[in-house]
């Protein structure tokens, strides 16, 4: 073994840290729909933790500018789908930027720790737990900023169809990353050290994976049931489709009436399932109220709607008499989507996009519940789907089911619904919901709480789908424990680090 005291050096020199970088990200992208082969995630970890062990805070930058940009450019090659490379190029460099200066701690700790604890139980135990704590640190600083950030790329979401899921319904989404992180970096340091002397060095890492295997689901209780219909219209919501008026309604309508005159409790239609606002629209109204009262049940759907001078994307609850009294409104509006920060700024170097981008979204400040009869159905619109306050709230408010509305028509043929459906399915995981996931144009699900599909829709085609969907009660350990276990692998992974700085200097 090397000695600790001694100025760490880079376990992989510089010409071969950059490939494997490279390869951490084309890994990890496959780890994600649509490839999905959700265990390549643990070598994809595994290769940026070793271009990262000894480097400095200049050669992890880099190193991470690699990986990070690679991998978003991959991840998210969807927004290039309508308008073109500019935004697909920026979001990339944004977001990988993030990511490479958000590994910088994680090379340094690499450097500092190894000096400060240099026993096994520091080498073995100590150092992988702040390597994952910080890697979760990382997910979650970009998740939230800036303008709201964007949560899509943590790395427990790889896992919705693998046996690992149900950890999530104990720990959380970011429970699950940070043991998937310190199974990988125990691995590596176990090796460091030589498994083949002391071969009782692989029980902690052992014992890691056995509770990422054989976690079973939280149990939450059964409440009876709802029977939902969803449709999926397939009519032109896609933003530059040419479209008739009423076209998106008409089309939606279509899909509904083969249930009419059938058993149900609750209609539910996508986000953007809307020509015009119904509150300002009587025609939009009077054919929403008809089709309530056709199906004999109430309609949840969803438009861009106006209220003291202010827009905002809304999902309402249409009863038989009209007149919705029950509305949600989209959480977190989608920049450069869905409204435009500092747009002066950015008007000046892109006006012709900024341009295309007229409505102004303003985030909502009501609760993400609705009440059908007695049953509480939790909500979430679009990407809102990948923030865990969003999603908590509603099951904390008692949401017994949840339903998710989704515009998909500007990426089809893309991996971006492919995707968003996985995040929903770990949502049912997570939070031990039945999950209702209905698209304009596909895909839509209806999932059970284990995360098994009852049935589906294809993309690109009208349907509906209607099932008795399973209510659950009560609050899994990941909805109440997460947001602690959150701040306490934050603050908790920053303080040992710094701590770890200080040592290595006395050292």
């Amino acid at each position: 073994m090397s000695d600790p005291s001694a100025r760490p050096r880079p376990l992989l020199p510089l010409p071969l840290a950059l490939p494997a970088a490279a390869a951490s990200a084309l890994l990890m992208y496959a780890s994600y729909p649509g490839p999905a082969i959700w265990i390549f995630a643990f070598p994809a970890v595994a290769f940026l933790l070793l271009s990262l062990i000894g480097r400095r805070a200049g050669g992890a930058l880099l190193v991470g500018l690699v990986y990070g940009i690679l991998f978003f450019a991959l991840l998210v090659s969807w927004t290039s789908r309508y308008l073109g490379p500019i935004p697909w190029a920026a979001l990339s460099v944004v977001e990988g930027g993030l990511t490479a200066i958000a590994l910088v701690p994680i090379a340094l700790a690499y450097r500092w720790l190894p000096r400060a604890a240099p026993g096994p139980a520091g080498r073995l135990l100590l150092l992988p737990a702040v390597v994952a704590a910080l890697w979760v640190g990382r997910e979650l600083f970009i998740g939230n900023w800036p303008y709201g950030g964007f949560p899509w790329a943590r790395l427990g979401m790889t896992q919705a169809e693998s046996p690992l899921a149900p950890v999530t319904s104990w720990l959380g989404v970011s429970g699950l990353s940070f043991l998937m992180v310190l199974l990988v970096a125990m691995l590596i340091e176990t090796t460091r050290l030589g498994i083949w002397r002391r071969p009782l060095r692989l029980i902690a890492p052992a014992a890691v994976a056995a509770v990422l295997l054989f976690t079973p689901l939280f149990p939450t209780a059964h409440a009876g049931s709802l029977r939902i219909a969803a449709v999926q219209g397939n009519g032109p919501t896609g933003y530059f489709d040419q479209r008739e008026p009423y076209s998106v309604i008409d089309a939606q309508t279509a899909a509904t009436e083969p249930l009419y005159g059938k058993d149900v409790d609750l209609l539910v239609w996508p986000e953007g399932s809307l020509d015009y606002d119904p509150f300002q629209d009587a025609a939009t109204a009077r054919r929403m109220t008809r089709v309530a009262n056709s199906i004999d049940a109430p309609l949840l759907a969803n438009a861009a709607t106006g209220r003291d001078d202010l827009y905002f994307n809304t999902s309402m609850l249409w009863p038989r008499q009209g007149a919705a009294e029950q509305v949600h409104d989209k959480r977190h509006p989608v920049p450069f989507g869905e409204y435009v920060p500092d747009r002066a700024f950015y008007y000046a170097i892109v006006p012709d996009l900024i341009g295309l981008i007229g409505r102004e979204y303003t985030p909502g400040t009501n609760p993400p519940v609705v009440d059908v009869d007695g049953v509480k159905v939790g909500l979430a619109i679009c990407f809102d789907v990948i923030y865990d306050d969003l999603v908590h709230e509603g099951v904390s408010d008692g949401a017994e089911v949840l339903v998710f509305q989704t515009n998909n028509a500007d990426f089809r043929g893309t991996d971006e619904n492919l995707q968003q459906l996985a995040f929903a399915r770990m949502r049912a995981i997570e939070t031990g919901r039945s999950v209702v996931n209905v698209s304009t144009v596909g895909t839509s699900q209806i999932i059970r709480p284990d995360g098994s599909t009852v049935t589906a829709l294809d993309a690109d085609e009208a349907g509906a789908m209607l099932e008795d969907v399973e209510l659950r009660s009560g609050l899994t350990a990941g909805v109440i424990l997460s947001p602690w276990i959150q701040q306490l692998l934050v603050w908790g992974g920053i303080g040992a680090l710094l701590f770890g700085g200080w040592r290595s200097r006395r050292a």
